[in-house]
């Protein structure tokens, strides 16, 4: 049977291992750990002592349970306090990390760019302000009267089918569509000219819309610059050397150009203005293979924009006199020309918001 004096001996050596112990402990598993090893109400080592108390006698009882609550007491004290501590610690090393060293050098912020076809559209207008052209701009939503009628396009135009439009759920006193997104740029021609008299020199960038699939060369909405001149004795030789300085400035004097006759129903006569392929060997076949060039579809040529001599028809309706003035207009994709200028095979990656690719600019 266990003596008083044993018990008394045992709890002094308790409470000294106990204080070493919970000085030693690092974290708030090892305190929990120490709390139950030491002062849990099952098998707590203060409390299995306590139980043993029952064999002795009164007197003993008294002396023990004595020292026994004030060991408790001491290590329920030093427990709280050791806790506060490892919270205090934690506090101190999270509040230096943080802190602000005033003396390190400063991080730069993150700058954001211009977004390709930005820059491109940029050095476009900029190319024709070299050479006297103002920049206007004009509404994307337009009225079916100056994206087609003004422009020599009536609605029972065949031409109208060259245009996949989107129409907006509007109607006139007619009960017909007449408001869309705009087709294209070229409705400033006719707005300028009915509020400018010649000479006339404009370019006019904007977002245009069409309802078509998509691929390597097509998008749904895609950057347009209208260009038109409008004066007495413009002849086709203007509009050639005008397009020619365009390509020299923004492709560089080593660039190929073609000229092809085409149809646009506000001009005539009408061209293609064609650039040779950069991703193929000129015959159209891709670098170093057999296989087509998607680009240019096997032809060696990417036409970049259509132009031709402003329709009498169109400066009639303007109400400029075709007899005394004549002129030339242009329109040239934005997407087109980043992709020859880049090296770029499909214009969709333009509008796939991948920053890897747009990062490149």
């Amino acid at each position: 049977m266990t003596t008083a004096p044993e018990i008394l001996g045992t709890l002094h050596n308790l409470k000294t291992v106990a204080v070493a112990e919970l000085d030693a402990v690092k974290d708030a598993d090892g305190i929990e750990a120490w709390r139950i090893a030491y002062l849990g109400r099952k098998e707590g080592r203060i409390t299995m002592i306590m139980k043993g108390m029952a064999a002795l006698d009164s007197d003993s009882k008294r002396t023990v349970g004595a020292m026994a609550n004030d060991v408790k007491a001491l290590l329920e004290s030093q427990l709280e306090a050791r806790i506060e501590e490892m919270k205090s610690a934690q506090f101190t090393h999270a509040s230096q990390e943080g802190r602000l060293d005033v003396t390190l050098p400063g991080r730069r912020p993150a700058l954001g760019r211009l977004h390709p076809i930005t820059q491109t559209l940029r050095e476009i207008t900029n190319a024709f302000g070299t050479m006297g052209f103002q920049i206007v701009e004009g509404p994307e939503v337009e009225t079916d009267h100056y994206n087609f009628e003004m422009l020599n396009i009536p609605k029972d135009h065949p031409a109208r089918d060259m245009f996949d439009t989107l129409w907006l759920d509007h109607t006139n006193a007619d009960g017909e569509q007449d408001m869309l997104l705009r087709t294209h740029t070229s409705p400033m021609q006719a707005r300028v000219m009915e509020n400018t008299k010649p000479p006339v020199r404009v370019v006019v960038p904007g977002r245009v819309y069409r309802y078509e699939a998509t691929d390597a060369t097509h998008e749904w909405h895609f950057a347009q610059v209208e260009g038109l001149a409008v004066d007495e004795g413009i002849t086709f030789a203007n509009l050639k050397g005008t397009l020619y300085e365009f390509a020299r400035l923004v492709f560089g004097p080593e660039r190929r150009v073609r000229f092809r006759c085409d149809f646009f129903p506000f001009v005539e006569p009408g061209v293609d203005m064609s650039i040779d392929c950069f991703n193929c060997d000129g015959a159209g076949n891709v670098k170093g293979s057999d296989d087509m060039c998607r680009i240019c579809r096997g032809s060696g040529w990417i036409e970049i924009m259509g132009a031709g001599m402003v329709h009498p028809r169109v400066l009639e309706m303007s109400n400029i006199d075709p007899s005394v003035y004549t002129g030339f207009a242009f329109g040239v994709g934005v997407e087109r020309i980043a992709m020859l200028k880049h090296g770029i095979d499909d214009i969709r990656y333009f509008y796939g918001n991948d920053a890897r690719f747009l990062r490149q600019f």
